[in-house]
């Protein structure tokens, strides 16, 4: 790909959970039935969640990258629960994911096959870094925030 070039990649719309839709900006949306609990959905408030959402957008709109977020039980292998995570995520091979099991204290950045040579170690442990202060003071939104942002600038770079 050419600098300043956006590839797009088809999402099998078939295939997304019911509630679940392709926007115009080519990002998965998922949403619930009003008034039901929704397990999928962490303690978060609104306005955070929104924060958060705001974030991937403009990271994968910036990186042409589809940035994606899971907090939750990694297992006990993290590594290993992280990988299983970023195959199960849209478009997989072109596709960032920060895991994150809280109660296991652990954060896990994957690169998918086709994205790896922009998302190496190094972006990676970026974005590890600046989530990790931000997760000590117990905000678990901001950190994941900080390190979308710091991982997509890094991709990017300063011409971006």
């Amino acid at each position: 790909m050419a600098s300043g070039e956006l590839s797009t990649r088809r999402i099998d719309e078939e295939n997304l959970p019911v509630g679940h839709v392709v926007t115009a900006s080519g990002r998965v949306s998922g949403v619930h039935q009003v008034g039901t609990v929704n397990p999928d959905l962490s303690p978060f408030a609104t306005d955070e969640l929104i924060q958060l959402d705001e974030s991937l957008i403009e990271a994968t709109r910036r990186t042409g990258i589809r940035f994606n977020v899971l907090v939750g039980d990694l297992g006990s292998d993290t590594a290993a629960g992280a990988d299983a995570a970023l195959a199960g995520t849209p478009e997989a091979e072109y596709s960032v994911l920060i895991a994150v099991s809280p109660n296991q204290r652990a954060i896990e950045v994957r690169s998918g096959r086709g994205v790896a040579h922009l998302v190496d170690d190094r972006i990676a442990q970026l974005g590890i870094t600046a989530a990790t202060g931000s997760f000590r003071d117990g905000d678990l939104i901001d950190g994941l925030v900080a390190a979308v942002r710091v991982m997509s600038a890094a991709i990017t770079g300063p011409s971006a």
